[in-house]
């Protein structure tokens, strides 16, 4: 067993033991600790594990990977994630809070007044969450695949197995406070050896700053980057942006609504005592996030200046395969990093032109494999790779009880059996929960066919149906006719644009072949199309509220009361 898989199980291992510790000392008793931690948690506290909540494995692995490949055009992850969650801070958090629900569909019951708009709303989050949850299940098995050196599969189950025991037991209440230590461990994780390689390469502590810095006697990082890509043949890495700008725009606004869409996200702020406490944690989230959001690019830029470094040490010169270093050995096992000798040279040539590129790299390794690329010490490797287990298996748990909470809670209590006891229900809890976790752990052993984009998927599914809803339910006088056609519109027409661009439905004139489909609606991918999808939301459940009976008195004064700012005795307007 090497150093590294040594101490990756010693490190990996105790932060297992400190959640299932966790798990039994915060064991949810109640239905209100289970759904939402008993509404007592310290704003401080819930920022940091909505943090976790939020920052999932596709921000701890992906993101980076993404930038450091995508350059420019990665920017749209990072505006699109951070913009929605202050748009869900700013505009949705405050509101929701204060209406004191459980859960996102339990608000659209109460506030629309209609089972039927509450049934909608969860069947549209359990289409967004499975489809999320998919995502964190890949990114499990990456990590252990890699650094335990076991099979997929293994690390897959042992991973769900842990989230199993501490998100049955303890609900929203465990998952709250091991939340708290996956984000302490996640950010160290990634700071840790951001620090290094940047001291390393900048001589600047902070990766912030190293982005910026001059290397090699006066060029600054990112024009040697620029540099470096170019004499393989790829595109400037600080001008490059994928597809058109109009492609890009609503690819941002689709990732930015659906955050503010996502319920697993949502559900964190009725944890908190208050609606001030409310505004707080969120304030505090935002400050928690911006330590990896802002590192991120620094990240992203020195692993593919040391990826290309490796690879081409001198221009024109290749290395030699039989002189691969060990990083690039054991990458190589996982599958994730591959090689075709196509020209027989025993070289490995890494260039932008397809037909003669002889290296795949899947993105998803990069920040993984970056501190072995930097040489960094086994320790550094080791603890990165708890930290993507940190990332992967915070936010597993924050969707696994948000859709546990919407079968149990909102389906069971809330339409099918209102006459359960709170024993009864918090079985059920229990049991949904097991349930959400072999759907997940089938879904991560057999993922569908359109799993590479499956997290931009999800924000795309929760933009399109479950953000109008809350939005139209704070801020107009939108009837549940409105917001049930409303929902089934934009979430259907997003999963019809979606799958027939992932060859699951076929019609004629679909093609991936030379570039764009030709019936890509405006040039716009499927990952962006949320955005439509919300727009078409909008427009039916307004067209629809036009038609049918406006909402009752009692309904407006819900509305009133949840815009009602503290003190004041007067509802406010509702227009």
């Amino acid at each position: 067993m090497s150093d590294v898989q040594t101490l990756t199980f010693v490190i990996v291992g105790l932060t297992f033991a400190l959640y299932i510790g966790i798990a039994i000392w915060a064991r949810a008793s109640s239905t209100k600790e289970f759904y939402v931690a008993g509404t007592g948690v310290h704003p401080v506290a819930n920022g940091m594990a909505t943090a976790a909540d939020w920052m999932s494995a596709a921000s701890f692995i992906s993101m980076a990977g993404l930038i450091a490949f995508l350059g420019y055009g990665g920017s749209v992850f990072l505006m699109g994630w951070t913009g929605g969650y202050v748009l869900l801070a700013l505009l949705l958090a405050p509101y929701l809070r204060k209406h004191g629900s459980y859960t996102v569909p339990e608000f659209i019951d109460d506030r629309y007044a209609s089972k039927g708009a509450r049934v909608v709303a969860v069947l549209c989050l359990i289409i967004a969450s499975i489809t999320y949850v998919i995502g964190q299940m890949k990114g499990i098995g990456v990590a252990f695949s890699r650094f335990l050196e076991v099979s997929y599969e293994v690390g897959l189950a042992t991973g769900i197995g842990i989230v199993f025991f501490y998100a049955v037991l303890g609900g929203m209440k465990g998952i709250t406070y091991t939340q708290i230590a996956q984000y302490v461990i996640m950010i160290i994780a990634y700071t840790v050896p951001a620090i290094f390689i940047s001291l390393t390469i900048t001589g600047h502590a902070l990766p912030q700053i190293g982005l910026g810095a001059m290397v090699d006697g006066g060029t600054s990082l990112l024009d040697k980057l620029d540099q470096v890509v170019n004499d393989v043949g790829f595109s400037d890495y600080t001008t490059s942006k994928r597809l058109s700008t109009l492609n890009m725009f609503f690819y941002t606004l689709s990732l930015m609504i659906g955050t503010a869409g996502l319920p697993h996200v949502i559900m964190r702020f009725f944890t908190v005592p208050s609606v001030k406490a409310a505004r707080s944690s969120a304030g505090w989230a935002l400050v928690f996030i911006a330590i990896l959001y802002t590192t991120a690019p620094g990240v992203a830029a020195m692993a593919r200046l040391n990826l290309m470094q490796t690879i081409e040490p001198v221009k024109g010169e290749h290395l030699v395969y039989e002189e691969r270093p060990d990083w690039f050995k054991n990458w190589e096992t996982t599958g994730l990093l591959k090689f075709e000798d196509k020209n027989e040279d025993g070289r490995i040539q890494y260039v932008a032109d397809k037909e003669t590129n002889e290296l795949t790299v899947d993105r998803d390794i990069m920040v993984l494999a970056n501190p072995e690329i930097a040489g960094l010490p086994n320790w550094v490797i080791a603890l990165v790779a708890a930290g993507g287990l940190a990332a992967a298996l915070s936010t597993a748990a924050g969707l696994l009880i948000a859709i546990a909470s919407s079968v149990s809670h909102d389906l069971l209590k809330g339409v099918f059996r209102p006459d359960i006891t709170e024993k009864g229900e918090l079985l059920a809890s229990r049991l949904a929960m097991a349930g959400a976790v072999g759907l997940a752990g089938y879904l991560g052993f057999n993922p569908p066919d359109f799993a590479a984009g499956t997290v931009a998927l999800a924000f795309g599914l929760a933009a399109s149906s479950i953000f109008p809803a809350i939005m139209l339910g704070v801020f107009t006088k939108m009837n549940k006719q409105g917001v049930i056609a409303g929902m089934l519109a934009g979430i259907i027409i997003t999963l019809l644009y979606v799958f027939q661009h992932r060859g699951i439905m076929f019609i004629p004139g679909t093609s991936f072949m030379g570039g764009m489909p030709a019936n890509w609606f405006l040039g716009i991918e499927p990952n962006a199309f949320g955005s439509i999808g919300a727009i078409f939301n909008f427009i039916v459940a307004f067209a629809v509220s036009k038609m049918t009976a406006p909402i009752s008195p009692e309904i407006e004064k819900v509305i009133a009361n949840m815009r009602m700012p503290k003190g004041q005795t007067t509802p406010a307007a509702t227009d």
